[in-house]
């Protein structure tokens, strides 16, 4: 009899294979056996997890860019995951230590999803955030500036700038509001907002759509750097967003997946310009995230149990909280030896090259 076990489980399963055994005699298996019987333990049907808005999630549907404050259940932007001696999972406040006091950051699309729990996570490590995002999601915004003013230890108020960033006027605007508010200072360029729009087929590809996703998506973090740059000294930090469907495709989103492979590009070609001035440019490469992207971009059916067991570790979306501590790693001392790489945070829905 062959028995296979699987560990991390919690039923058990009795399983007979009723086919020939081809095998040599040295193995000794009897010409009157010819089932194998397998034991095998295989997880439940949830995910273990302390982040239940990741696990249970009903039918939900937005329309774009999609807010924080409709999504049901709520995502979670400052508490992250902890693992106690028995393997039990539990949720703590994340907690900063001053890895970026007296800095000053721009985060694009910081009213929501990742970016929030971005400039959640660079408050509480002592930085003064700037907050880009649309003017429909004034709502987010001004609830995440509450959240920051009264959770940091510094109690910072986060400057708020509604525009659009696929207008050619917002880039330097954004620059001279910051640095006016800020004293002139320019630490750590987070570029996160984007959109996506899924498409099954190619041939039904809205060329408008295509090309408004490239302007969200890549265009405008390449406009937005240049008038930043200037502005940012040795030590200063370039933080962009990407994602796994840039190292293992969409069939769904052809034009945002391909914008997330030019930004990684853009990220590497631009970290080696800026190296020799000292300015570090990283990426991360987000797996499935639960962000108001998602019920504003997919049919609601689409979301009811999204992504769980579909990811190989810890099977279920990652709430945004999950993100923010490799942005703060990349923008603080822990990534002062980094530049042109990718973080990936995809609990291995892509291993291998970077």
């Amino acid at each position: 009899m062959h028995t296979h076990t699987l560990r991390q489980a919690t039923k058990t399963y009795i399983i007979h294979f009723p086919f020939l055994l081809r095998a040599p005699k040295s193995l000794f298996v009897s010409s009157l056996s010819r089932n194998i019987t397998c034991t095998a333990k295989i997880m439940s049907d949830k995910p273990i997890t302390a982040y239940q808005n990741s696990v249970n999630l009903p039918p939900q549907s937005q329309s774009l860019p999609g807010l924080d404050d409709n999504m049901s259940p709520p995502a979670e932007h400052s508490k992250v995951e902890c693992w106690d001696n028995d393997g039990k999972p539990y949720l703590k406040e994340y907690q900063g230590s001053g890895k970026l006091n007296g800095k000053k950051a721009i985060i694009t699309g910081g009213d929501s999803g990742i970016g929030r729990s971005v400039a959640i996570f660079f408050a509480r490590e002592g930085a003064d955030v700037t907050l880009v995002y649309l003017p429909e999601e004034q709502t987010d915004a001004e609830s995440a500036r509450d959240v920051i003013k009264s959770t940091s230890p510094h109690h910072t108020t986060p400057l708020l700038i509604p525009t659009d960033l696929s207008s050619p006027d917002s880039f330097q605007k954004i620059i001279d509001t910051h640095l006016q508010h800020w004293g002139g200072q320019l630490d750590i360029l987070v570029n996160n907002a984007s959109k996506q729009i899924m498409c099954k087929k190619v041939e039904d590809l809205d060329p408008e759509n295509v090309e408004s996703t490239f302007r969200t998506n890549i265009l405008q973090m390449i406009h937005l750097t240049k008038v930043a740059v200037p502005y940012m000294k040795r030590g200063s930090s370039i933080i962009n967003t990407t994602s796994v469907t840039a190292y293992k495709g969409s069939t769904t989103m052809l034009d945002y997946s391909s914008t997330k492979g030019a930004i990684v590009t853009f990220t590497r070609s631009l970290s080696l310009q800026l190296a020799p001035r000292g300015i570090r440019v990283n990426g991360i490469a987000p797996g499935p995230v639960y962000t108001p992207l998602q019920p504003a971009s997919r049919p609601e059916d689409n979301m009811e149990g999204w992504t769980v067991g579909g990811t190989p570790l810890h099977g279920r979306a990652a709430q945004p909280a999950e993100l923010g501590e490799a942005y703060v790693f990349l923008a603080g001392p822990g990534g002062n030896y980094i530049t042109g790489s990718v973080v990936h945070v995809n609990a291995g829905q892509h291993v291998g090259g970077s």
